[in-house]
């Protein structure tokens, strides 16, 4: 399995951030394994309609693309103006996103830093379907 540190530098290699007015392309970058231990990059798409997306969801289109659904481990990084690299954990929409495409995607891990992952379900706790009402 690729390590935190391996997969965090792959995903940093995508950053090439393009600024279009007050919009930025390409300026958070995403890595994933899947269970199958093929890799698959994305990055994000600002636009100021609403219509982007985050850099975990253009990764997981390719993965999708290539017939697979189940991730083993996701990470997603930015680039600060000072050259710091951060470890970016998943907003809300990308969590939903990623359970969605599978149920097992539950236990994918995430990396929050070089030496922490957690299971997707620490992240999005309540994730069980609602039961209809009694």
């Amino acid at each position: 399995m690729v390590s935190n540190d391996q997969l965090i530098a792959r995903a940093a290699r995508l950053l090439n951030p393009h600024r279009v007015g007050d919009r930025l392309f390409g300026d958070v970058a995403s890595a994933l394994v899947t269970r199958t231990g093929d890799m698959f990059t994305g990055v994000c798409i600002d636009t100021g309609s609403g219509t982007g997306f985050c850099a975990e969801h253009a990764a997981i289109a390719a993965m999708v693309t290539a017939g697979q659904y189940e991730i083993a481990v996701i990470v997603a990084v930015v680039r600060q103006a000072d050259g710091a690299l951060l470890v970016l954990p998943p907003c809300g929409r990308c969590r939903e996103f990623i359970r969605q495409i599978d149920p097992a995607n539950i236990d994918t891990f995430v990396v929050l830093g070089r030496e922490e992952s957690v299971p997707l379900r620490e992240l999005l706790p309540r994730h069980e379907w609602p039961q209809p009402l009694s």
